[in-house]
């Protein structure tokens, strides 16, 4: 039986992968900084085949923490590594005080990159495959979002080198990216500083369901894919940046022009 492990495992996208990879077979590793949620998850899919479920609390930014999580899995085999914990905020630049952006960056790229590092032996000796929930943000700016885009492009930059260092290894990587998710990333978004954001989000296109978009992702992982765009909106979107920046600009201050104000 193969191994997966998701971070951010106990709500939105990393519950519905969970579920998703348990009906398909998977033995999990769940985990997520929320103790209480994610024991709750867990025992909901383990019921009594709980050899299957293991789970651990903690904040991955917390070094000493996440040190002991790759303490005790080090050498066991590792067939997947799921990067899924985010964080994002809705803030414009000028307004946001620099400790949000540190924020962001410890969650999103900062604690994958070690994370993946730490467990690189168990993925080796399975030949696994990591996979990282980066954003179409990554790959475009969008407004109200510098922190959030800076840190996707950073984990996507970074993983494409590991994943030419690693050919040799046979270990895959998987970048996956989504647009707009209808997941708690959204409703917890920081602020310009750090509370709750007050205002609601901009988007565009179509806004999909967490179950949605884990049955593409292990679809994608069953079928050795490299990268994973499933919205081909904002794939063009992506594109119009790279080949007409300017007109880009201007569409995107036309439909996220509330984010300038907070």
């Amino acid at each position: 039986m193969n191994t997966m492990l998701i971070t951010g495992a106990a709500s939105g996208l990393g519950w519905a992968l969970a579920r998703a990879a348990w009906q398909r077979g998977w033995r999990l590793i769940l985990v997520d900084r929320d103790g209480e949620a994610l024991a709750d998850k867990a025992a909901r899919l383990a019921g009594v085949d709980t050899e299957r479920v293991r789970h651990f609390a903690l904040d991955l930014t917390d070094d000493a923490a996440r040190d002991e999580l790759v303490a005790a899995l080090r050498d066991e085999p590792l067939d997947a590594l799921i990067n899924n914990a985010g964080i994002t905020h809705r803030s414009s630049v000028a307004r946001t005080e620099l400790a949000v952006f540190r924020r962001v960056m410890a969650v999103d790229w900062d604690a994958p990159v070690a994370l993946t590092l730490g467990l690189l032996p168990a993925l080796r000796a399975r030949r696994g495959t990591v996979i990282n929930i980066g954003s179409m943000a990554g790959w475009m700016p969008v407004l109200g979002r510098a922190g959030y885009c800076s840190a996707k492009a950073a984990l996507a930059q970074f993983f494409e080198v590991l994943r030419g260092e690693l050919a040799d290894d046979g270990v895959g990587v998987l970048m996956v990216y989504p647009s707009f998710l209808a997941t708690p990333i959204e409703r917890n978004a920081l602020g310009f500083d750090g509370r709750p954001a007050a205002h609601a989000r901009s988007s565009v296109g179509r806004v999909r369901d967490a179950d949605w978009m884990a049955e593409r992702i292990l679809d994608a992982l069953a079928a050795g894919r490299r990268r994973l765009f499933p919205d081909r909106f904002t794939l063009f979107a992506s594109l119009l940046w790279r080949l007409a920046p300017d007109l880009y600009h201007r569409l995107m201050r036309r439909r996220f022009a509330g984010e300038l104000d907070h």
